[in-house]
């Protein structure tokens, strides 16, 4: 799977918005089941979440091993640092899926 970057989603006004900020989101990862691959993905959620604890991401490894998912539970305070988040997990070239 290419690392392409997410089309810009339209705007939605804030009373349209499903989701209340701030709030606890999460966000599921994938990537190849690698050294750094978890402190790399923390060092980001951190980046959008300075409170961000790492003892909070949930770990499953494939029936194989080779892939590890991720879910990181961030605290979301807009639209825009969700999109942002989604933006630079897509790119990031250890990271295979963003969901």
């Amino acid at each position: 799977m290419s690392n392409t970057v997410p089309p810009q989603l339209p705007e939605i006004p804030p009373e349209q918005s499903l989701i209340e900020y701030p709030s606890r989101f999460p966000i599921k990862v994938m990537g190849a089941q690698v050294e750094g691959y978890v402190e790399a993905v923390v060092a980001v959620a951190k980046q959008f979440d300075p409170e961000f604890d790492p003892a909070t991401v949930e770990t499953r490894p494939s029936k194989a091993g080779n892939y590890l998912g991720l879910t990181i539970t961030v605290t979301a305070t807009s639209r825009e640092q969700l999109d942002e988040l989604y933006r630079t997990l897509s790119t990031h070239p250890m990271v295979k899926v963003v969901l």
